[in-house]
């Protein structure tokens, strides 16, 4: 009887020690979004593949970027690699367009092929539920972040778990990423 006891007190203890946000944690997974032509995209899809979650503008400084993620893109894609472009008008306008208009202008100016999903927002009230788990450590399990311009990257490890970030003024080719990528 005393060992029953004993371990009923054990196990009671150990639950209420478990995190009760633990359960919150969630996968990139666990996501769906839609793609710039408004097509439901399952994240799962992407399961064993690094993914590097990009907000993109297309009237930004940082715009010139998109030249360099494709030029990643082309060079990592068979090695695991998937890009995603989500266009988002949170900094001073500078995504005015709509999915039809930024889905020409990438194609035509930087002859992006990695995929592109619609419009969100990134920060604020209506951001998108994908971004409240990758600026979430309670949603991630990893760490809390902010997106503070256009082109700042969110890496995804294989796992669906997001590994790290980096600001928007580095470089697709940054040490940081290059670094990610060849782990």
């Amino acid at each position: 009887m005393k060992k029953k006891v004993l371990f009923s007190v054990l196990f009671v203890a150990m639950a209420l020690s478990y995190p009760l946000n633990a359960q919150q944690v969630k996968s990139f997974y666990d996501y769906k979004v839609y793609d710039i032509d408004g097509k439901p995209f399952d994240l799962s899809a992407l399961k064993g593949k690094k993914v590097l979650v990009v907000n993109t503008a297309s009237h930004c400084g940082n715009t010139p970027q998109y030249a360099d993620l494709e030029k990643l893109y082309d060079e990592y894609k068979d090695k695991n690699l998937v890009i995603i472009g989500f266009p988002a008008n949170n900094f001073m306008g500078q995504e005015p367009g709509t999915n039809e208009e930024i889905k020409n202008f990438c194609s035509a100016e930087y002859g992006v092929s990695f995929p592109m999903m619609s419009k969100i927002s990134v920060k604020g009230k209506d951001m998108d539920p994908l971004y409240k788990w990758l600026t979430s450590k309670e949603l991630n399990g990893k760490m809390d972040s902010e997106v503070t311009w256009n082109f700042q990257k969110y890496m995804i490890n294989e796992n669906g778990q997001l590994a790290g970030y980096a600001n928007p003024k580095e470089k697709p080719y940054s040490d940081k990423i290059l670094a990610w990528l060849k782990n």
